[in-house]
């Protein structure tokens, strides 16, 4: 298992109806049934291939009516509300088209590939509260990549500074500091690079109003440690 999907999996709680949304190969709804976190599960998957793969590897489950696999869009061919949902793997635009038309459920866990501030903005302005909300990384040196995570609630929220909403709350406030403060750094490292090659004088206004936003976060989540 790769380590973006354990580290998911680590997240799952308990519930007695899941959907896994995208659901790919099937693994995180596997190891749900697997441990015991929940007593069904959906699948569903807009791509049949997909859907086909994780079909193959839950057969056992679908067999014992504890998995059901649906070929659709999101949650649309759901036919009873989840408790818990799962969309890993997707643009932060996709599902946010998603929760706009079939609804943010009760609990979720959701982790954008990209565009995780528009996941939150509409999060938040749909009176969701996320609860964990942060930056986990994958692999070593130049492998390394960088996921941000959003698990939560559907009502209860309150409001989020700009900076929480650019970055992540829980990153910001200290609460899961290394790999996000190892992302900015990085990115610090790369635009300071971009800076000494030619460049025109707005890329380089661009690049040095982001290289003065970096240094400012990389102090203030230090200044929490």
């Amino acid at each position: 298992m790769k380590e973006r999907v354990a580290h998911i999996c680590s997240l799952l709680p308990p519930a007695r109806v899941y959907a896994d949304v995208g659901c790919d190969h099937g693994f995180m709804a596997k190891y749900a049934l697997g441990h015991g976190l929940c007593e069904r599960v959906y699948i569903t998957d807009i791509h049949a291939g997909s859907l086909k793969k994780a079909e193959t590897l839950l057969r056992r489950e679908i067999a014992a009516g504890r998995c059901v696999p649906v070929l659709c869009d999101g949650l649309e061919g759901v036919p009873e509300p989840c408790d818990f949902v799962l969309i890993a793997g997707m643009g932060g635009e996709e599902i946010v088209k998603i929760l706009q038309r079939d609804g943010i459920p009760a609990r979720f866990l959701l982790q954008p590939m990209k565009n995780a501030e528009k996941v939150r903005r509409f999060l938040v302005g749909s009176g969701a509260k996320p609860e964990r909300d942060y930056t986990f990384s994958e692999g070593e040196g130049e492998r390394r990549r960088y996921y941000d995570v959003i698990l939560g609630c559907a009502a209860g929220g309150g409001g989020y500074s700009e900076k929480e909403f650019r970055f992540g709350r829980d990153n910001i406030n200290g609460n899961s500091p290394y790999p996000f403060l190892f992302q900015m750094k990085e990115e610090l490292c790369k635009t300071e690079e971009r800076l000494q090659g030619r460049l025109g004088a707005a890329s380089r206004e661009k690049l040095r109003a982001r290289q003065l936003q970096l240094e400012e976060i990389i102090s203030e989540v230090e200044a929490t440690l």
